[in-house]
């Protein structure tokens, strides 16, 4: 039997299926928003206002604006569901180029793969082998519009290969495509004075994943109850370095996040209509078809509805709404920019995901070759799909021009 197996929606959300909460948000192609780099993950997923690295694409393309090195390259890999599954895992491969003082463009490729599923028509049947996976192809464009503001505009494809035809190989196993983009900005002080030491001061906002509804079905209408929302989001950071001297600076960071994509309708409780102290059957039937009819609405949105009716439908008010935004710390000690240690909370209210937890980093720097790695600490009741692993990022940084930093 031919069907859709959302992977990524059950493995990326098992926290929110087990929330105290039915309106937690899920989206289509959630690996989108996992934090693949290890740097930003060592700072509790974040990097929308942190200092420009190989990875700012995933983050905030108009850091790259004012990276100090011509070119970089990174490579990163992120084992998935290590304690269920062997064969899960995301990898990206970013570039930059800042090929002037002002401009600079980037590109990445991600991708997620769910390991090797066997179909079998019967116990006697050998089996036919398949393996769905998710990826996405990413460019951007950066430009400074000031000496220390700059803005980035990305455009990205996205491929979600999920369907997962009958085991005798009949059916359609096309997979779903859409296409989104990102508005970003990056703001970096010049270096400032104090009375013990010095410091400087960054901000940076990201809307990102912005565009059509992907479509599992293939329908011509894409605002049909089968289409699911893209993990469109808002982000918005600051940050302070102190720097202490010219081998020792600690950078703190603060981030916040929201999901711009409507909140799911809550259940309709059943009425008693007719006064005789009990739900009855018909009474229970209708509360039900009225949730059914609300479900259907919201799948109906479309995705540009979706992002304004984000920030005030959710049914608990102006709480609830609250509950949806994330935030994260985060700091980062360098010495002499050759080594780092990181350090990070993330937070995410119970109701909406209970993802919370505690990471680790460090950072190891030789000639032009970088090493990125990070741990995550789970701090909830909810398991956390990349508890006990570690994750590792490769950055080259190269080029015949160099820049500097104020």
């Amino acid at each position: 039997m031919k069907k859709i197996i959302l992977f990524a929606v059950c493995l990326l959300g098992v926290q929110m299926a087990k929330a105290q909460n039915e309106r937690a948000i899920t989206t289509g192609v959630p690996f989108l928003l996992i934090a693949a780099d290890a740097r930003a993950a060592g700072m509790g997923d974040q990097g929308v206002a942190t200092s420009t690295d190989a990875y700012s694409q995933q983050w905030n393309p108009a850091k790259y604006a004012f990276a100090l090195d011509g070119q970089g390259v990174g490579f990163n890999y992120t084992p998935y569901l290590t304690e269920i599954a062997g064969d899960i895992s995301l990898a990206q491969l970013n570039y930059y180029n800042r090929y002037s003082e002002r401009s600079a463009f980037g590109g990445s490729f991600r991708y997620f793969g769910l390991g090797d599923i066997e179909l079998r028509q019967s116990p006697d049947d050998p089996g036919v082998i398949r393996s769905p996976n998710e990826l996405a192809v990413d460019l951007s464009y950066s430009l400074k519009l000031s000496e220390r503001f700059s803005m980035a505009v990305a455009g990205r494809f996205i491929s979600s290969n999920l369907r997962i035809p009958e085991a005798s190989g009949g059916g359609d196993a096309t997979a779903a495509n859409t296409f989104a983009f990102d508005v970003a900005g990056f703001y970096q002080s010049e270096e400032v004075a104090y009375n013990d030491f010095n410091g400087r001061w960054r901000a940076g906002f990201n809307f990102q994943n912005m565009g059509p509804k992907i479509n599992y079905d293939n329908d011509e209408d894409p605002n049909s109850a089968n289409s699911n929302f893209l993990p469109a989001n808002m982000r918005l950071g600051g940050g302070f370095d102190f720097i202490f001297d010219e081998f020792n600076k600690v950078a703190v960071n603060v981030e916040i996040t929201k999901l711009l994509v409507p909140t799911p309708p809550a259940l309709v409780a059943a009425v008693d209509a007719d006064g005789d102290g009990e739900i009855s059957d018909d009474e229970q039937d209708s509360a039900d078809a009225q949730y059914d009819r609300d479900l259907l609405d919201y799948n109906k949105t479309s995705w540009v509805s979706g992002i304004f009716e984000s920030f005030g439908d959710a049914p608990d008010g102006i709480r609830e709404e609250l509950k949806e935004v994330t935030y994260s710390l985060g700091a980062e000690y360098t010495y002499q920019d050759s080594f780092a240690f990181r350090l990070g909370y993330f937070n995410e209210d119970d109701s909406k995901g209970a993802r919370k937890f505690f990471s680790l980093g460090a950072g190891f720097k030789y000639t032009i070759v970088k090493v990125d790695v990070s741990y995550l600490f789970s701090a909830s009741r909810v398991r956390n799909p990349l508890e006990n692993t570690l994750r590792f990022s490769l950055t080259f940084n190269f080029g015949d021009k160099t820049y500097d930093e104020y």
